[in-house]
């Protein structure tokens, strides 16, 4: 709440006119002071822009700054728009899917002769919770990496306007990347909050606490439909903290 045509006393308690004069001062600044606290608690989380996100608080009152407005797709998505998949970005020499592979499946085997390529392992798909095993070449399909907040999505809502660079390095951030039951994956597509959400109830406020974690950090809106429902899921948990927001490699 701004405070319209109030000021400090410029004049201070040195003019003339004793108690009196000093009590209205007392008065004066003390109504000024509860007057401030007012503006801090009223800028909290009613913002209809996107801020600098921290990691503090809550994705629900992180959601309440992102902006909201209509898809934009002209020109149209095209998956090539976001550079080559599964680059080596952060150049240690494993290109990306080997790299969420790695970090999210246990008991993996890895290929001695490149010393990236992931063989085998487990995956506790995080969202159906199921424990589905991973065997490159039979069964590559059956975990895939997920992109959190979908390609066609981040275009539709800013990503378009961004340089190639910036796009690769969205398509192959860690912090949007999960590896996960390749089905699920498929019937997820590219749908956001409001058409698609985690099956397995448990998941659904992490899920969407990491979608709006990136969409504050890249600068991405949401559309109407879609802060309803990530709103939705956020009321079920208030607490939990916003993800996504901070760079990883």
């Amino acid at each position: 709440m701004r405070r319209s045509g109030v000021g400090p006393d410029r004049h201070g308690p040195g003019r003339p006119g004793g108690a009196a004069a000093l009590a209205v001062l007392a008065v004066f600044v003390l109504v000024g002071g509860l007057t401030g606290c007012s503006d801090l608690s009223d800028q909290t989380g009613t913002s209809n822009q996107v801020g600098a996100p921290t990691a503090s608080g809550s994705a629900l009152k992180l959601l309440a700054t992102l902006p909201i407005k209509a898809e934009d797709n002209s020109p149209r998505y095209r998956r090539d728009e976001f550079g080559p998949a599964w680059s080596d970005i952060d150049d240690n020499g494993c290109d990306t899917r080997n790299d969420i592979l790695r970090r999210d499946l246990r008991s993996t085997t890895i290929r001695r002769s490149d010393g990236c390529t992931v063989l085998t392992g487990e995956l506790r798909d995080p969202y159906t919770t199921r424990i589905i095993r991973f065997d490159r070449g039979r069964n590559s399909a059956s975990v895939q990496i997920d992109h959190v907040v979908p390609l066609a999505d981040a275009w539709r809502t800013g990503a378009l306007n961004w340089t190639a660079r910036e796009r690769l390095q969205f398509a192959n951030d860690p912090e949007n990347l999960l590896a996960v039951d390749g089905p699920t994956n498929q019937r997820k597509s590219d749908h956001d909050a409001a058409e698609w959400l985690p099956p397995s109830p448990g998941e659904q406020c992490p899920y969407v606490a990491r979608q709006v974690g990136l969409k504050a950090r890249y600068r991405l809106w949401v559309v109407q439909a879609e802060a309803d429902a990530m709103r939705a899921v956020l009321q079920k948990c208030p607490n939990q903290p916003a993800l996504g927001l901070t760079p990883s490699g």
